[in-house]
């Protein structure tokens, strides 16, 4: 066994070495290694604390200005307030009760010390509450001339810590493990790694935590960030090269079939980038190893279109084409609007289609059994030669003539398994287009989805209008709420209709998961800030009493059956509903030309690219559209100042990026998908975009030269264990 697989409690003893696996999910002596400073304190030097993010956990670097100890509760509790500086603000430390004791007699005003504790925010002044601090300035305490010693005159690692362990505690821990890192298992090739002019590994590791100057953490991140590059792309390389060897089906086009009579009825003709978009899937298609493909387009830039025109492909060609939805509504709405363009080409083989049509039928859970039984039946005969449909196509009765390809519609909503059982119901791999309404950055692209080959469609067709949006703060401007809802009222009385979004659905059936539910009021009363998300239902039970009195308010929710849901999306979409109050079910799909305004509330509780597929709901018709995120956000806090990001521009590919920097993801694998530990720890998908794509070069040169890396041992061993059995599955799923 090599060092770096040592379990930490041999090394750490079983205290600290339980916390690290709890909290920090550090496991062994090379996770420790690999757990890399998030920054670097010069000794002298102050840190900004003008610039602290609120409800995260920081260690800072200060000088205390004054101190003092109150009274309250008719002097029966004490309390002291230190306050800090360093020179760009202030920031107020708190110590309550017994634990005011030690402090108060050593953080005297002058005092530099180390401080780590959670950022809040009370009186509306930036605070920690019982900090842990150690100090850095000469006194008396050995455990302060330790650090002084420890850290006079160098770089002061500051690592990303929890409430349990601080940072100096880690420092002290990866002291211990240190000199393992001449055993690190060097991934990069020899004639890479010299031609690249890069440190050896283990002078890497030594560097990034001890570093005796600034370029000694330049040079440690460069070859830290290289190899997690590098590994990656190698992976994802590996898996590209595998899927060339699996045999498909080729799908070619067939002169006067089903798609040439389709376009022939189209009342408009194909964006240029559909028209290029198409033509790279159809070259796809007419290969003998199974299409990889990411079509990635704005809301609206006519995605739908480009894979309806690759279903018929394969369809002429012989073959069976399935749709794969998020939702039983948005398979719905996708299900109408394909038989509505295809017209009687989608009813072959019934009285009244056309002799090339095709049968195009729906497969969802709530399908009443004789349309269920029905729909089986055309698909094992192959009748049917197109399916849209949610998860339910992926059950084991769902029995295929011959697919030959499948379309996955919002990828981000399919978990690994889901995609790879639809995959298997070929009698050979089907070819596989992948959609996306969220724009990805190139980076991300090439690294999350980097076994697939990805299409932009960046134009939107003709007629889309403006989109004007605004933020709207609630709790520190109440009258601006009361004017976002005469507005709707204005739109409504212009003919046209809006959306009101809440993060939750409410009613007793969310309450009545008993203790859970107790527990979620008791922390709303002891503490405001944490007041559970606004509902749909009594959000639209206020606004019929009050703000909207008068107009038709509906609302439409996961739980409501599927008919009752239908039934609100048609009434909606024939302008009957005024004002459709809703959860996120109508982020992807819903279709209301008329739709001009929406509201969402509580916007801080959505992520960025959920926002930008909320919006993209209103302006689809030739009246301008209005969004107004509602938010109780603090001004100062990392939520508004995303809000705000959000209100200032329509390009989604733009905000992707701000959402990417704003989360600085470490792991763009994004942990909670893969379950599976973090790997990227130094490089950030938003700014190495050079580092990804060299590297991604070099990786497509050696996989294509030796793609089982049998001359590259060592690279092969951190593959395996970087990519255990898990990880390596999900990367296939992107």
């Amino acid at each position: 066994m090599s060092s770096f697989d040592e379990p930490l409690k041999k090394l750490l003893g079983g205290a600290t070495a339980k916390v690290m696996a709890e909290h920090l999910d550090l496991h062994t002596v090379g996770d420790l290694l690999h757990h890399y400073p998030r920054r670097y304190e010069e000794r002298g030097k102050l840190t900004a604390l003008a610039d602290l993010p609120l409800d995260e956990h920081v260690t800072v670097v200060a000088q205390v200005a004054d101190a003092r100890i109150l009274m309250f509760n008719n002097g029966r509790g004490k309390r002291l307030e230190v306050t800090l500086t360093d020179g760009s603000g202030r920031l107020q430390l708190v110590f309550f009760g017994h634990g005011v004791h030690k402090p108060h007699k050593e953080l005297l005003p002058g005092r530099q010390a180390m401080f780590a504790g959670k950022v809040s925010v009370f009186n509306r002044k930036m605070q920690l509450a019982h900090p842990t601090y150690q100090l850095l300035d000469a006194s008396d305490a050995d455990e302060a001339t330790e650090a002084v010693d420890a850290f006079a005159g160098r770089l002061l690692p500051i690592y990303p810590a929890c409430k349990q362990l601080d940072s100096w505690r880690i420092a002290k821990a990866v002291d211990a493990v240190l000199p393992s890192a001449q055993d690190a298992v060097d991934p990069l090739p020899a004639s890479l790694r010299e031609g690249r002019g890069f440190t050896p590994l283990p002078e890497a590791l030594l560097k990034v935590h001890r570093p005796q100057t600034k370029a000694d953490i330049e040079d440690a991140k460069a070859r830290l960030k290289w190899d997690e590059a590098f590994v990656l792309q190698v992976a994802l390389a590996r898996r590209r090269y595998a899927d060339t060897q699996l045999p498909a089906a080729a799908r070619r086009p067939v002169a006067d079939g089903l798609l040439d009579a389709f376009d022939a009825k189209l009342p408009f003709t194909l964006t240029e980038g559909q028209q290029k978009v198409s033509k790279e899937i159809f070259d796809d298609l007419a290969t003998e190893h199974p299409m990889h493909r990411l079509l990635q387009g704005e809301v609206g830039s006519g995605k739908t279109m480009v894979a309806l025109r690759a279903m018929l492909t394969v369809v002429d060609a012989g073959g069976q084409a399935a749709m794969l939805a998020p939702t039983e509504v948005l398979a719905q709405q996708h299900h109408r609007s394909i038989t509505e363009m295809m017209g009687e080409l989608a009813e072959g083989g019934m009285l009244g289609g056309s002799d090339r049509g095709t049968k195009v039928v729906l497969l969802t859970g709530s399908m009443g059994m004789a349309a269920r039984r029905q729909a089986l039946l055309d698909l094992v005969t192959g009748e049917a030669g197109i399916v849209i449909g949610t998860h339910a196509l992926i059950e084991d009765k769902v029995q295929f003539h011959d697919l030959g390809l499948v379309v996955v519609d919002e990828q981000h909503r399919f978990g690994v398994e889901q995609r790879d059982a639809l995959r298997s119901k070929g009698k050979q791999p089907p070819h596989l287009l992948v959609m996306t309404a969220t724009p990805i950055p190139r980076t991300v692209a090439m690294t999350v989805f980097g076994d697939l080959e990805t299409s932009v469609l960046d134009q939107l067709p003709a007629g889309r209008s403006p989109i004007a949006s605004h933020v709207v703060p609630a709790k520190d401007k109440p009258h601006f709420l009361a004017r976002a809802w005469e507005r709707v009222r204005e739109e409504v009385e212009n003919g046209h209709q809006a959306y009101v979004v809440c993060p939750r659905i409410g009613d007793d059936a969310e309450e009545a998961e008993g203790k859970k539910g107790k527990a979620k009021k008791k922390a709303t009363e002891e503490d405001p800030e944490k007041r559970p998300p606004l509902a749909v239902l009594e959000i639209a039970d206020e606004l019929r009493k009050g703000a909207l009195a008068g107009l038709t308010v509906e609302v439409l929710h996961g739980r409501m059956h599927p008919d009752e849901k239908d039934d609100v999306m048609r009434r909606f979409a024939a302008g009957d509903v005024d004002v459709l109050v809703a959860t996120t079910v109508i982020e992807v799909g819903v279709n209301v030309p008329n739709a001009t305004a929406m509201v969402i509330m509580d916007a801080d509780r959505f992520g960025v690219s959920q926002l930008h597929q909320l919006r993209g709901r209103v302006g689809r018709g030739s009246a301008p559209g209005l969004c107004l995120l509602v938010s109780e956000a603090h001004e100062a806090s990392p939520a508004r100042a995303r809000l705000s990001a959000v209100a200032a521009t329509l390009d989604g590919f733009e905000l992707s990026r701000i959402d990417l920097e704003q989360r600085r993801e470490g792991d763009v694998l994004g942990q909670a998908q893969s379950g599976v530990r973090s790997s990227l720890r130094v490089l950030t998908v938003i700014d190495d975009e050079e580092v990804i794509a060299a590297a991604r070069e070099e990786a497509v040169a050696i996989v294509a030269a030796d793609p089982e890396l049998e001359h590259l041992p060592e690279l092969r061993t951190v593959l395996a264990a970087l990519l255990d059995k898990d990880r390596e599955e999900y990367l296939d799923k992107g």
